[in-house]
């Protein structure tokens, strides 16, 4: 099902099942975004649950998680993912030589770039990075970090990460590296994105609902509406009489093994019986009812 509209308003396509997807907030299409390899991304969807990921219209995948990265993980994020995928290599727990390794897994996979989290050292940000053809991002959760020296380091992209204090950390950054791109996690709320994206933000990590959080509002409609009886339990009994034949014929030519053409020729004219039947019940059900 196609929306067509005129002007500068974004013509949008959907599905009679597929209408039903997670939008982030509006507000994040302020901000410049990132051109990575050619595509420019402003939102991030920060999660690992490929249900909302294959269910929401972010520009691409923020996959960090509270454990050791694990390739698997990454696989199956990247594999089924519609957009690129952001993968985090380590930094806190996992440092060293096996977030090299992790790094270069996740590229052969195909991520669009690698994310360490803040304890890194800059020796291990200059070992991922030169490791590695896509961007090696870096977190930042304090206004007292050496910024300059991560990116001589080989980080391409700062991902701040400071909680409330996150627009005051981008401010500080901007006034040494106006340039550098800058990933932030704007909070829940549009006055706290937008706050973010004044503060210099060029793209924006966006926490979803939790799936039981969206799923609860769907059995909350369930429950106002409860299920109607089946479509067989409201046939009459006329339709049922038609449609018991259709199933004895075609259960007999399939365990004969004789299904031809007079065959189709029959149950087409029996469906169409069927059919016709449904239509003038309806119809007199309604002129009852009028």
């Amino acid at each position: 099902m196609a929306s067509t509209t005129t002007g500068k308003t974004r013509p949008e396509i959907s599905s009679k099942l597929r209408h039903n997807i997670l939008k982030l907030p509006e507000e994040i299409r302020r901000c410049s975004g990132i051109v990575i390899f050619g595509r420019r991304i402003k939102s991030l969807v920060f999660t690992t649950d490929i249900a909302i990921i294959r269910n929401c219209d972010a520009d691409a995948v923020f996959a960090v998680y509270p454990f050791t990265p694990q390739q698997t993980i990454s696989d199956a994020l990247i594999k089924y993912a519609s957009m690129p995928v952001f993968c985090g290599v380590g930094g806190g727990t996992t440092q060293g030589a096996r977030t090299v390794t992790l790094a270069r897994d996740v590229e052969c996979e195909g991520a669009w770039g690698v994310v360490l989290n803040a304890p890194v050292s800059n020796f291990n940000v200059r070992a991922v990075a030169e490791a590695v053809d896509i961007p090696t991002i870096i977190t930042v959760v304090s206004a007292d970090t050496d910024v300059r020296r991560r990116l001589d380091s080989g980080a391409a992209i700062l991902n701040v990460a400071g909680g409330a204090a996150t627009p005051d950390i981008i401010r500080k950054i901007r006034k040494t590296e106006p340039e550098v791109p800058i990933i932030a996690s704007g909070g829940n709320e549009p006055e706290s994105i937008l706050r973010t994206i004044e503060a210099g933000a060029n793209a924006i990590t966006y926490t979803p609902p939790t799936t039981q959080e969206l799923f609860s509002k769907t059995m909350g409609l369930y429950r106002e509406n409860p299920t109607p009886q089946s479509d067989l339990a409201m046939l009459t009994e006329r339709q049922r009489t038609l449609l018991h034949n259709m199933y004895q014929k075609i259960s007999h030519s399939m365990n004969t093994g004789r299904f031809g053409r007079m065959d189709m020729e029959e149950l087409e004219a029996e469906l169409h019986d069927a059919i016709s039947a449904m239509g003038e019940d309806r119809k007199g059900h309604s002129d009852r009812n009028s």
